[in-house]
C-alpha cells in the first residue's frame, strides 16, 4: 500500500479570518477552505484534515459541515478532548478524529497529547467515538510509553508528532529520525496504524523514508504555503510525487 497524504486546510481559514473574522456571512470572505479542500483532492489528497478549535481562530463549525457534505475522500477532524468538541464530532460524523492537546496560548498545536497522564478521559473519548462508528487517532510524541498506552486504549491509529524532527538541525536530525523509527516500530508491532504529522515539508519529507511502517503523512502549513505560489492542486501533486519512493 502506498503512503497516503492527508491535507490540513486550517491555514486557509486562518488567512480568511485575518480579514473576515467579524464578517462571517460576507459574500466577499476569502479564501474558501471548502474550495481549498476540493482543489487538494484534485491534486491527489487522500483525506482532508480540519481542526475546529475552542477559540475558533481559523476553522468554523459551518466550514466543517460544508466540507463534510462536499468532499469525496475521508474527513479527519482534529479535536481537543472536551465536551464541546465531542458534541461537534458526533454531529459531524467524520471518518476519523485525531485527539490533540489544545491550549489557547499556542499558535499551532505544539507537542503531543499525553495519553499516559490523561488515560481515563482519553479512553472515555475513544469509546464514545468508536460507538458512533468513528475511528480514532491519537496525536502523540514519539515516545514508547505513549505509543503503548495508545494501543492499550484501543485507538486504531496514532499520529506521531514530527515537530521536533522538523525543527532539528545537524546531528539532532538523525536522533529525531531514530526516535520516530522506534515509536513507529512499537506501533506496528501493537497492530495499530502509524501516521506522522507536523513540520513535514518539501525539503525534509524524503528523510522520513528511513522510518518504516508509516501509513500517512498529515501536512498543512507547508502545502498551503506552497499553494500561494503554484495553487493548491499543484502543491498537493508535488508533495505526492515526493512521497512516491517511500517503502514501508
Amino acid at each position: 500500500m502506498s503512503l497516503l497524504l492527508g491535507v490540513n486546510v486550517d491555514h486557509v481559514a486562518t488567512l480568511r479570518q485575518a480579514r473576515y473574522a467579524l464578517l462571517p456571512d460576507s459574500p466577499n470572505a476569502e479564501p474558501c477552505p471548502l474550495q481549498a479542500s476540493l482543489d487538494a483532492i484534485a491534486g491527489g489528497a487522500d483525506s482532508i484534515t480540519i481542526h475546529v478549535r475552542g477559540d475558533r481562530r481559523h476553522m468554523q463549525e459551518r466550514d466543517a459541515f460544508r466540507i463534510r457534505e462536499a468532499i469525496s475522500v475521508p474527513l479527519n477532524l482534529e479535536m481537543g478532548v472536551t465536551a464541546e468538541m465531542i458534541d461537534i464530532a458526533l454531529r459531524l460524523q467524520p471518518e476519523f478524529v485525531c485527539l490533540v492537546p489544545e491550549t489557547r496560548e499556542e499558535v499551532t498545536t505544539e507537542g503531543g497529547l499525553d495519553v499516559v497522564t490523561r488515560r481515563r478521559e482519553v479512553g472515555d473519548c475513544i469509546r464514545l467515538m468508536q460507538k458512533a462508528g468513528i475511528k480514532v487517532s491519537l496525536f502523540i510524541d514519539p515516545v514508547i510509553d505513549q505509543v503503548r498506552t495508545a494501543a492499550e486504549l484501543g485507538a486504531e491509529m496514532v499520529e506521531l508528532h514530527t515537530g521536533c524532527f522538523g525543527n532539528a538541525i545537524g546531528e539532532d536530525v538523525d536522533k529525531e529520525i531514530s526516535r520516530l523509527a522506534s515509536a513507529a516500530l512499537i506501533g506496528h508491532e501493537a497492530g495499530i496504524q502509524v501516521n506522522a504529522g507536523h513540520g513535514i515539508n518539501y525539503q525534509n519529507c524524503r528523510l522520513l523514508e528511513n522510518v518504516a511502517h508509516l501509513s500517512e503523512y498529515n501536512i498543512g502549513h507547508s502545502i498551503v504555503a506552497r499553494a500561494m505560489r503554484v495553487g493548491m492542486e499543484q502543491a498537493v501533486r508535488e508533495m505526492k510525487m515526493l512521497m512516491e519512493n517511500y517503502a514501508q
